[in-house]
């Protein structure tokens, strides 16, 4: 079962009548972080389909979307998906729209779709286009004017260096001030491309992202904050996922073995039996009999067994060599 981002369990609140959580009584009425869209009712993409679709004939593979966290057919992203291997992550058209600033990035960094953009006026809108400063001075240049900074410039640089003169005083070097600079400004101040479809993101696209304090506070009236999270991707959940698996599928027993060596390794085996061996004789006592086995017994067994392991121990004498 599928469950969004930040869901978060029902139970106790409003949704269900005279039931109170046990974990945590004081659970509020309503949760307002869990968003209940079409897919909890079985239904994806822009089409409402339910997956798999009984009378969807065409084979389509279907994505998910990494902000509104929906599934979409390949063919409904308004754009043809890169091969499944070139691309990581995916954001809906829809979503776009709301994460608007996303568009700058893509001309950096977006894996280019599989469609044939014929030109702009049909794929897309240019957004913010301004001249560089080479337009500019080529600009000036043939109309016969002499750019004053650049004339400033070279007035600049010539006073910062050093001079050879054994007669003239060193020039005051002239520092600029280090300010945080936005990297979403430098790019909206190129020029990117703006079309309405659904984008594709290699892996580490999250870590270009701009995290100066004007973003981080868009961020969170987007509502988006988890796009700068590296732990939140795709890749890292399926990571976690495999590990968790891996985890489980380990036998702690064959762990602490092979970090011993040979010696201990056959004591803890010996060991091991010898308790397997009793506990299931002492168990079947209370099977015979149809009696309860309470935790007074447990401890009782155990007790008695390291009473006769020290035993055992204490009868045991060891020669050198």
């Amino acid at each position: 079962v599928f469950l969004p981002r930040n869901f978060r369990c029902d139970c106790g609140n409003s949704k269900f009548k005279n039931l109170q959580c046990k974990l945590l009584p004081e659970k509020g009425k309503v949760n307002s972080g869990n968003k209940y869209n079409d897919n909890f009712y079985g239904l994806y993409c822009t089409c409402k389909r339910p997956y798999p679709d009984p009378e969807d004939e065409i084979p389509d593979e279907m994505i998910q979307c990494i902000v509104c966290e929906d599934w979409f057919h390949g063919r409904h992203l308004g754009a043809v998906p890169p091969e499944s291997g070139d691309f990581h992550e995916m954001v809906c058209q829809a979503c776009m729209n709301h994460c608007h600033f996303l568009w700058a990035y893509a001309s950096q960094l977006a894996v280019p779709a599989l469609t044939k953009v014929n030109s702009l006026e049909d794929e897309g809108i240019v957004l913010k286009v301004e001249e560089s400063e080479e337009q500019k001075k080529e600009i000036k240049k043939e109309g016969g004017v002499e750019c004053q900074e650049t004339k400033d410039e070279k007035q600049l640089e010539q006073f910062n260096e050093p001079s050879t003169s054994s007669g003239s005083t060193c020039p005051e070097v002239v520092t600029k001030s280090e300010e945080p600079v936005c990297k979403l400004k430098e790019l909206q101040s190129k020029q990117f491309l703006k079309k309405d479809t659904a984008t594709f993101w290699p892996s580490n696209w999250r870590s270009k992202l701009c995290t100066c304090e004007d973003c981080l506070k868009m961020y969170a009236e987007l509502e988006v904050q988890f796009l700068t999270d590296e732990c939140d991707t795709v890749l890292a959940y399926e990571n976690k996922g495999t590990s968790d698996q891996e985890t489980e599928r380990r036998d702690p027993l064959m762990d602490t073995l092979n970090s011993m060596n040979r010696v201990q390794q056959v004591e803890l085996i010996c060991e091991y039996n010898d308790l397997k061996t009793e506990l299931t004789d002492y168990l079947r006592r209370f099977a015979d009999e149809g009696t309860v086995v309470k935790r007074e017994d447990i401890q009782h067994f155990f007790e008695e067994f390291q009473s006769r392991k020290r035993r055992r121990t204490n009868r045991m004498q060891y020669y050198c060599s």
